[in-house]
């Protein structure tokens, strides 16, 4: 499955998501030792962290007030507090201080990247080979701008290899600088870079939306989803089908006719997730990190976790040789170096999250990418509504769908909801009622209706989202329009892609038919060929065709 060849991968350009480095989840911080010495009211301030360091002993948070932290061991004065001294008890870093952060990488040195949410770029820590960008090779101990040749560019994402630097602008350039023995800085050669300068090459006209890098391998991804490496090329980990180094950057044919979404990199091998949820995997597998069932190396992507549902995360960093993938459900899976094994295909854990499998499995146990925490120091409000849905014992009202009854509080019902607060006036019969019949939506649509009045989620597989799509436009429930075109985007395959734009377009649901539709051109071919395609009305039919038709999509 693929997009077609000579069709491009139709995907709007936007500041690199922040979910690739950052995630808000209900990770256990406390899963990483370092932050058991500290108290519960310090942990509740945290709102960001990232456990890094060769050995996993170097610590940086930010709190729910912008204010930046550090604790930690502090090797090539990576925590950027003005000395050398190792510190067990955090310390601030004022001159961070009251700046979002939205992007955070580490090298091996260590040295450190920050970006602010102004598109500011700062760096400290190990310096040998200049990947501090500075121009010097002097170790950095504290942070400072970096500010050469970023003039006027605003930062969104940054990626450490062990020793060399790259950030991504909001215009979707790469810039790349510090040691560059194997080419990882894709200049053309293999002189170290101390100041950033722009990738370029064939990535001189793409749009470049995320990065990440290996030891000393760089990747890109630009915006039709095609594959760019760069750098080291020893075991194959820029998938280019041998082992050359490579001086610029070179698209990855081995992923022609896919549209990638996501690329992580470990040690020395690489992962790749595709706008269909498919996993592709190459480079080293000592370890077995990617998931073939062996120890062999791949030069070329090679599909693994065929046989499992949809992938929505992958998760892979450079300082370890472990792999971790996230499923449509909520299955998260391991592989590659875990404690010590080598597990040669994905084993399914019983975390709820992929950096709970760094935390506990990887060495060293660092955190794979700036992670946003949620507390849950006692029952809020939220918490006890969600207890009570569905409760018999405090309920004072049934519905009755499919013969089954769902039990709820007319108040509940009437604050969350404008259609229940004009159906529970006394002059309507619904109003004396304790039991109100639904016949119009099914079962698993209207209980997850209510059940989103008492949560603010949703849980129902795309097919069902689709009722839910058209309870929620009957409602006028805008907020669960959105989370209803949110659940259908990941559940998108090219069997129902028609169908499901067809939905979009009958329930006025526009961002969701961008999305569809963009889905549909880039898997033209395949798409035209299922069931949903030919049994779609001829109005919206020739308005696909007139509109595919006007981006490109039948141009050779």
């Amino acid at each position: 499955k693929g997009q077609d060849n000579g069709l491009f991968c139709l995907r709007g350009h936007t500041p690199p998501p922040l979910q690739r480095r950052s995630r808000r989840t209900m990770v256990d911080v406390t899963k990483w030792p370092l932050f058991s010495l500290m108290e519960g009211e310090e942990l509740s301030s945290i709102r960001q962290a990232c456990v890094f360091g060769t050995s996993a002993n170097e610590v940086i948070y930010i709190t729910h007030n912008d204010d930046v932290y550090v604790f930690g061991l502090n090797c090539s004065n990576c925590l950027g507090t003005g000395d050398s001294q190792s510190t067990i008890l955090p310390k601030k870093l004022d001159f961070l201080s009251g700046r979002k952060v939205v992007s955070l990488s580490y090298g091996s040195g260590p040295h450190i990247l920050l970006a602010t949410e102004e598109g500011e770029l700062f760096a400290w820590g190990h310096n040998g080979y200049s990947q501090l960008g500075n121009g010097t090779t002097n170790q950095g101990v504290a942070p400072v701008l970096v500010s050469a040749s970023l003039l006027n560019k605003r930062v969104t994402e940054v990626a450490c290899g062990s020793h060399h630097s790259l950030a991504l602008t909001n215009t979707g350039e790469v810039y790349a600088w510090g040691y560059n023995n194997c080419g990882q800085v894709g200049s053309g050669s293999t002189a170290n870079q101390p100041t950033p300068r722009r990738v370029s090459n064939c990535l001189q006209n793409k749009v470049v939306v995320s990065i990440t890098c290996g030891q000393t391998s760089s990747l890109a991804v630009v915006e039709n989803g095609e594959v760019y490496g760069w750098g080291y090329n020893g075991n194959g980990q820029l998938g280019l089908g041998n082992n050359g180094n490579q001086l610029t950057p070179c698209r990855l044919v081995g992923l022609q006719g896919l549209c990638v979404l996501q690329i992580v990199s470990g040690y020395a091998h690489s992962l790749a997730l595709t706008d269909e949820g498919l996993l592709y995997a190459w480079g080293t597998n000592t370890y077995g990190q990617l998931g073939t069932g062996n120890k062999s190396n791949q030069l070329s992507p090679v599909q693994i976790m065929a046989e499992k549902e949809r992938i929505v995360e992958i998760a892979a960093c450079h300082s370890t040789h472990t792999s971790a993938a996230k499923t449509q459900s909520g299955q998260v899976y391991m592989w590659g170096q875990c404690r010590g094994q080598s597990i040669v295909l994905p084993f399914l854990t019983h975390f709820s999250c992929t950096d709970d499998v760094f935390a506990c499995f990887a060495t060293p146990s660092v955190m794979w990418r700036l992670l946003s925490m949620e507390h849950d120091d006692f029952l809020t409000v939220s918490q006890s509504l969600k207890k009570e849905f569905d409760s018999p014992e405090t309920a004072d009202l049934k519905f009755s769908v499919d013969g089954k009854y769902i039990h709820v509080h007319k108040a509940v019902l009437k604050i969350r909801c404008e259609h229940f607060r004009s159906m529970f006036q006394s002059h309507w019969n619904e109003d004396m009622k304790e039991v109100i019949e639904i016949d119009q939506f099914t079962y698993p649509v209207y209980r997850s209706f209510l059940e989103f009045l008492y949560t603010d989620n949703i849980d129902l597989p795309p097919e069902d989202a689709i009722g839910l799509l058209d309870l929620a436009t009957s409602y006028c429930e805008n907020r669960l329009k959105r989370l209803c075109q949110h659940i259908i985007k990941r559940g998108i395959t090219i069997e129902n892609a028609f169908s499901l734009l067809a939905a979009a377009v009958r329930y006025d649901a526009e961002d969701l038919e961008e999305f569809c539709f963009k889905f549909c051109v880039n898997h033209l071919t395949e798409v035209t060929q299922t069931a949903a395609f030919w049994q779609i009305e001829g109005n919206l039919l020739k308005e696909f065709i007139s509109r595919a038709s006007r981006c490109g999509a039948f141009k050779n």
